[in-house]
């Protein structure tokens, strides 16, 4: 190991989210991409959180864990007609109700009028909508026609529930001639004193994709920063305050401080919030470390044990998990950084890029037996 590179291990409660629900959507910034989906049966979710709750760690007597917090989707949330029965088995299954991340279904929300009712009852308070542009634009982006008028129709069956919707708008060079229209409708819907009629004030905020997943093929269209000269004073300040720090910088600025970083990727940069395990209805297993490229696979839940996938965690066992181990920020800056670039990053996601790189190139350049 990489001196001072922090070792990786398993905290003590955790999550495992199996792709029971899919998802109506294939959107092209998506970091989890759009792997296939087949049903998959309750006692199948029980049966998963089971297996990780009572895995022992080599050398100890009783379950590692404390705590498994189960879940069946881990793309779009309540997708299945029986997402009221899923709801309820993560709680049983759990021992305590799930967790919903400000996070519905838009397109439940267009097609079924009790279910932001339901949603209400069950203490959701707020619901992030993701605009990509107006209507030809988003649905594009969203690659699903109608999206965009599913946006709106949810926006008024959440404020009719009791519910806050909060936009966010994703910056990208095909936002950027319809941001300012995109806003206005904020005013023209009455967003805010309809919140506000609600406690709480209306939130609409900007940022850029994240380079991971499918996003990686729209990067062309991530703006520079002469582009946000074409976004509305107003909608910069709001996603300053929201995000608690800028947009981004440019790239070449990052390449040009990382370059003197000789700490390991893990140190800087990585998921800093509870570390959990997505399962997709083939049972291959990953972390929510990154995305679900191949090089960050942990094994498959059909034929290796919980052990064999934590040990390949805290072991550093695929080669995305060595690549934030080993790897000097430094070198990936030389490597991959573009030093006069002008397109917006924060330092994360441009590290994200690099890592994303380097590990396609570790993948094609792997031994084949």
């Amino acid at each position: 190991m990489t001196e001072g590179a922090p070792e990786r291990r398993l905290p003590r409660e955790t999550w495992v989210a199996l792709d029971m629900a899919g998802c109506p959507n294939r959107c092209r910034h998506c970091y989890l991409g759009s792997p296939p989906t087949r049903r998959v049966e309750g006692a199948v979710l029980a049966g998963l959180a089971a297996r990780f709750r009572d895995w022992v760690r080599p050398g100890e007597c009783a379950p590692y864990l404390r705590h498994v917090q189960a879940y069946s989707w881990f793309r779009e949330p309540d997708y299945r007609d029986d997402y009221r029965a899923l709801y309820d088995l993560e709680g049983e299954v759990s021992g305590r109700a799930p967790q919903r991340f400000e996070l519905l279904s838009i397109w439940r929300l267009a097609r079924e009028p009790d279910y932001a009712r339901w949603a209400r009852s069950i203490g959701t308070e707020v619901c992030q909508i993701s605009f990509f542009g107006l209507e030809t634009t988003h649905d594009w982006f969203v690659r699903r026609r109608g999206a965009f008028r599913d946006n709106l129709l949810a926006t008024e069956r959440l404020l009719e529930a009791g519910i806050r919707p909060r936009w966010q708008l994703f910056l990208t060079r095909r936002i950027l001639p319809e941001v300012g229209e995109l806003y206005e409708l904020v005013d023209r819907l009455r967003l805010r004193q309809r919140a506000e009629a609600l406690g709480a004030p209306f939130q609409v905020f900007a940022h850029t994709p994240g380079p991971d997943g499918e996003a990686f093929l729209i990067e062309e269209l991530r703006p520079t920063v002469a582009d946000l000269a074409r976004v509305p004073a107003e909608l910069l300040e709001a996603s300053v305050a929201h995000l608690g720090r800028p947009l981004g910088e440019a790239e070449g600025d990052i390449v040009a401080r990382l370059r003197r970083c000789d700490e390991p990727v893990a140190t800087r940069w990585g998921n800093t919030g509870p570390l959990g395990f997505y399962v997709t209805s083939g049972f291959d297993v990953y972390s929510n470390l990154a995305d679900l490229n191949p090089w960050w696979r942990l094994g498959n839940l059909a034929h290796d044990d919980v052990g064999d996938v934590v040990a390949r965690l805290e072991g550093a066992g695929a080669i995305g998990l060595r690549v934030l181990r080993d790897v000097p920020l430094s070198a990936l800056a030389r490597r991959y950084g573009r030093p006069r670039g002008r397109r917006i990053y924060t330092e994360g996601d441009l590290v994200s890029r690099w890592v994303l790189l380097e590990c396609r190139r570790r993948w094609t350049e792997r031994p084949h037996s």
